[in-house]
């Protein structure tokens, strides 16, 4: 296939891409390059990739980008809650617009299949934390990410608005592991570096949930639905991690705190959390027969061995965090 990734400089995209070269696909790359690009050093001389510096929000550049491409895997956003929260008005430009004019024009070039990247923070807070939430649930966003993935989830799922196009989109959870262009500012990573360079850790709303998958099977599992039959994928929504990886906070810096003895862990309580869901992943596991490769505890060794490795000599850098 012809492939075209948006924001594949990205921590995700930086995995995906080498991924789907291996697999025989041209892949097309547009990236404004806001945390730079050298994630794409390794892929650079492969004669199948092709990069565009481009911003998404630019009509005539995602018109080039779209053009002669069979699929669309759209990554590119202001990712996370805080970055959100700072530029609102460039969230909404972005997050929300350009990815509504990025589905219209590949509806218009005869793009076939279009994947976009959502989250597991469109569930909010759950209101019976006993139960697991799954893509039939409530969705309650309790910020501007993900009030604007939200929004653009309606369309790709609206049969009159994507008719014609095989449209998906798969709800991330909380992110983990090395990438190409790696983050601390992830809850694990950034917990492991924490603890293994800081030796100290203060953990806010310990109580709370998160589902957590490895960069590496969101990669795949953006493979998997790029293969699976049109009618298993065609405006479906599909949660993406697994069912056993549900952790409180104070349950994850215990794995982590094993692998790191030393460290002295502070908690302060927070009685209210905007967020909190515990998530289902059991629809992709049943309709794609999609599992994870790797766990929480894996990462963690994973995250820990580079920092100590010396790999990295500036982990404050800002590039490492969005």
């Amino acid at each position: 296939m012809d492939i075209l990734v948006t924001g594949g400089a990205g921590y995700i995209g930086s995995t995906l891409v080498p991924m789907l070269l291996a697999d025989g696909h041209r892949v097309r790359v547009i990236d404004s390059l806001l945390h730079g690009g050298a994630s794409l050093l390794g892929v650079w001389p492969h004669p199948q990739f092709e990069f565009m510096r481009g911003d998404i929000r630019d009509a005539e550049t995602i018109r080039s980008a779209v053009s002669g491409m069979n699929a669309v895997v759209h990554l590119a956003a202001i990712v996370g809650d805080p970055a959100c929260a700072r530029q609102p008005a460039l969230t909404q430009a972005v997050n929300l617009d350009a990815s509504l004019a990025l589905l219209e024009e590949s509806k218009r070039a005869n793009v076939s299949r279009f994947i976009f990247a959502s989250t597991c923070s469109n569930y909010g807070k759950m209101s019976d934390a006993t139960q697991y939430v799954d893509e039939t649930s409530e969705l309650q966003p309790v910020s501007l990410y993900a009030e604007t993935k939200v929004a653009v989830e309606r369309v790709v799922l609206d049969p009159i608005q994507t008719a014609g196009i095989c449209a998906t989109s798969l709800r991330f959870a909380t992110i983990f592991g090395v990438s190409p262009r790696m983050r601390f500012d992830l809850t694990v990573n950034e917990f492991t570096l924490e603890m293994v360079t800081q030796k100290h850790l203060v953990v806010f709303g310990e109580q709370f949930w998160r589902p957590y998958v490895h960069v590496q099977d969101v990669a795949r599992a953006l493979k998997l639905v790029l293969a699976s039959p049109v009618e298993k994928v065609q405006r479906q929504v599909f949660n993406v991690g697994s069912t056993e990886q549900n952790y409180r906070k104070k349950e994850l810096v215990a794995l982590i705190h094993s692998a790191v003895p030393d460290a002295v862990v502070e908690y302060v309580h927070r009685a209210e959390d905007p967020r909190d869901y515990r998530v289902s992943f059991a629809k992709i596991k049943e309709t794609l027969n999609f599992c994870i490769t790797r766990s929480v505890p894996d990462g963690i060794r994973e995250v820990t061995q580079l920092v100590k490795a010396g790999v990295i000599q500036d982990f404050s850098h800002p590039g490492f965090r969005n």
